[in-house]
């Protein structure tokens, strides 16, 4: 009987339409006057601060100051409640808005475990309103290792729960490898979907437990 559910953010509960990338993008230009396509210089699953340390390097070509990488967050932030609400392609994936409440219903605990920093995520869930359904997470602001951040969402899933979750009655949800392998490296199982820009089989692959087209095709929980 599955008692957890930990499920990344991007590819897999919905997708923003290039929010964050737009977001990224005014952040620099205000701040550094330069344009970062960061969908150039980063790929999936990674971490917030992972992608200003990137920006600084490979766009304004110098390894920028903790400070300076702090106000390139602080101004993402600023600009993505906006490019989030605004975006023509934000979407929740198929069957996400169906299991959810269903998941809540039976008791089930849910949790996010995330490369955005924590008000990033909330941001990205408040337009679909789906915050409600999540008690604790793991985002990057806690750490930019996701095997780390995942260990923390489960720390304090079991803060919420009064006792150490049950790792063998936990699952996490993610649409690429790296959220296979975080998930395995804090010694849970963990469900694939392919409605990011991995297929099931690459899922599979990677080590996915469960491999699925998305969470309406056999979701364990």
């Amino acid at each position: 009987m599955i008692a957890t559910v930990l499920f990344d953010i991007d590819g897999t509960l919905l997708v923003t339409g290039g929010a964050g990338a737009v977001a990224w993008q005014r952040a620099f230009r205000e701040l550094h006057g330069i344009d970062a396509n960061i969908e150039e210089h980063t790929h999936a699953g990674m971490t917030d601060p992972e992608i200003a340390e990137i920006v600084f390097r490979e766009v304004i070509g110098r390894d920028g100051s903790e400070a300076e990488r702090a106000e390139a967050i602080a101004a993402y932030l600023s600009h993505l409640e906006e490019a989030v609400n605004g975006s023509d392609g934000y979407r929740v994936m198929p069957g996400i808005e169906e299991l959810l409440p269903r998941l809540v219903e039976r008791g089930v605990l849910l949790g996010i475990v995330t490369g955005n920093i924590e008000s990033a995520a909330h941001i990205k869930l408040a337009r679909a309103n789906l915050n409600r359904f999540f008690a604790f997470g793991g985002y990057g602001s806690d750490s930019r290792d996701r095997t780390e951040l995942t260990r923390k969402a489960l720390e304090r899933g079991g803060t919420v729960a009064g006792s150490p979750l049950d790792l063998a009655a936990t699952i996490g949800v993610g649409d690429i490898p790296r959220d296979v392998a975080a998930c395995h490296g804090a010694g849970i199982e963990v469900v694939g979907v392919a409605t990011g820009s991995y297929a099931v089989a690459e899922l599979r692959e990677a080590g996915a437990d469960w491999a699925l087209e998305d969470v309406n095709s056999g979701f364990p929980a």
